[in-house]
């Protein structure tokens, strides 16, 4: 089996074709039971080598883990037709018969797993969990079920941030990745296959793992048992603190093989702070690519040993280029810190705010010395928060989040909000994630709660501009 043959696989069932039900067990054996009873042993002797009281933690923090579960449609192909490549000289001829393709949809459902960290209703949990849902759910250990609202997702760094109307909830206690060691006992709890309230344990492998998932997030890789339902779910030290969500594993089947990796929680309540504060994420950015120092480039550049990460290109008029960073740089520390993988100086970076100074140690030229960069804004916003100006199920049917002021200047509009998300009335009529909606109505849109307030008062039908790209259309939507 080759390094290929391996492939992520996210840990949620999240919004999985639903056919029949979500799961289908088939038969289950019974499980055998001594009838007798069974005379309990006497308390072992204290024991300085026992493992670790992993009960206690299950028992404190397992009432502020909850399970969610997601519904929505997913846009599929006509049944039993085929695709039909719009150059093709019969595409008009079947589209006459068939329609516009892709116009078929399916109904779709999933779940996973989250964690309460404000006692009014705050959730945390994965992206992938509940991204193009139009329905969230979550359920207490109590049984109480909630509707819940995305209060914004940040597709980068995996995490989305949800929120009940409830009071006095259960929370979990935030602690530190950082201060986690390899070897270390940790302890997930979550939903998988849908069995709630699981907890499985393992150590912790390794930190700052880089996986080809395109992002920048630095994963502590463990042994714990996570499986589909996990995702989302939190990961405990033996303090019973929360330092990372449960949210990818490796595998060769799709199931669990050893192999599984959270989100920092550092990383976390940075993105929860951001969406909450500012209704999306902002992250610093320098405009290199960059790749890993082997031991051969090392010995070509002059390095003592494989290092720091080497900037394989530079863009134009990127704040590295304005500081003088050039191909062949090998950036060794950033702020102080010494860049042992490339992934560190992405994660560090991306960690800081648009304006701030990272002071680098750069490798060029068989000697070092140090840079100044101006971190400049990640062009990546539309991935962020979220805002459902008239629900998932409302009259329009989107979900939106007002332009940032590099967004208005590009698109040379003030005010208007973005597309997120689509369903519903606007999924009909047109509409797409990436439209940034002018006004509604002949009425100047400029925030979700001007958007919320418009359709509230409109009739049955509306007349949404739309910018799409360069162009800019109206688009009759019937409301639902």
């Amino acid at each position: 089996m080759t390094a290929k043959a391996l492939k992520m696989s996210v840990i949620a069932l999240s919004l999985a074709a639903a056919v029949g039900g979500a799961y289908s067990f088939g038969h289950v054996s019974a499980i055998s039971r001594a009838d007798a009873a069974v005379t309990a042993p006497a308390p072992a002797a204290a024991n300085p080598m026992a493992l670790p009281d992993m009960g206690s933690i299950v028992e404190r923090n397992g009432p502020a883990v909850v399970n969610i579960s997601v519904t929505g449609t997913r846009k599929v192909a006509d049944a039993g037709l085929p695709q039909l490549d719009p150059d093709d000289p019969f595409y008009e001829f079947f589209r006459h018969f068939r329609g516009p393709q892709g116009q078929g949809s399916t109904p779709v459902r999933g779940l996973g797993s989250g964690f309460i960290i404000s006692s009014d209703g705050t959730i945390l949990t994965n992206a992938h969990v509940v991204d193009g849902a139009d329905e969230v759910t979550v359920k207490l250990t109590d049984k109480r079920e909630f509707k819940a609202k995305v209060r914004g997702i940040d597709k980068t760094s995996d995490v989305a941030v949800l929120k009940i109307d409830a009071k006095g909830l259960p929370t979990v206690k935030i602690g530190s990745s950082a201060a986690a060691r390899v070897g270390e006992w940790v302890l997930a709890i979550g939903s998988p296959f849908g069995f709630e309230n699981s907890a499985s344990a393992g150590i912790v492998s390794a930190k700052s793992r880089n996986l080809p998932d395109g992002s920048y997030v630095p994963f502590i890789q463990t042994d714990v048992a996570v499986n589909p339902g996990n995702s989302g779910g939190p990961l405990f030290n033996m303090a019973g603190e929360v330092i990372g969500i449960n949210s990818q594993i490796y595998s060769r089947s799709g199931g669990y093989q050893g192999l599984s990796f959270a989100i920092p929680i550092e990383v976390a309540m940075n993105v929860e702070q951001q969406i909450v504060t500012n209704g999306q994420v902002q992250r610093g950015r320098m405009g290199v690519t960059i790749q890993e120092v082997n031991q051969s480039l090392a010995d070509s550049f002059g390095l003592k040993k494989p290092a720091g990460a080497l900037v394989s290109s530079v863009e134009k008029g990127s704040p590295a280029a304005k500081a003088g960073l050039e191909p062949g740089d090998v950036v060794l520390a950033i702020n102080g810190k010494e860049l042992v993988n490339s992934g560190d100086l992405a994660a560090t970076v991306a960690g800081m705010r648009p304006g701030e100074v990272a002071k680098l140690q750069v490798w060029r030229h068989g000697s070092s010395q140090e840079v100044a960069v101006k971190v400049g804004s990640a062009s990546e916003p539309k991935v962020a928060a979220q805002d459902n100006p008239d629900g998932p199920k409302g009259r329009l049917g989107v979900a939106v989040r007002p332009l940032t002021p590099d967004e208005q200047r590009q698109a040379e509009v003030s005010g208007g909000v973005v597309v997120q998300n689509v369903a519903g009335a606007a999924a009909k009529a047109g509409i797409q994630p990436g439209d940034i909606i002018l006004s509604v109505n002949g009425e100047r849109v400029s925030s979700p709660e001007q958007l919320r307030a418009l359709l509230a008062k409109a009739g049955k039908r509306v007349a949404v501009l739309v910018e799409r790209g360069d162009a800019r259309i109206f688009v009759p939507v019937e409301l639902g």
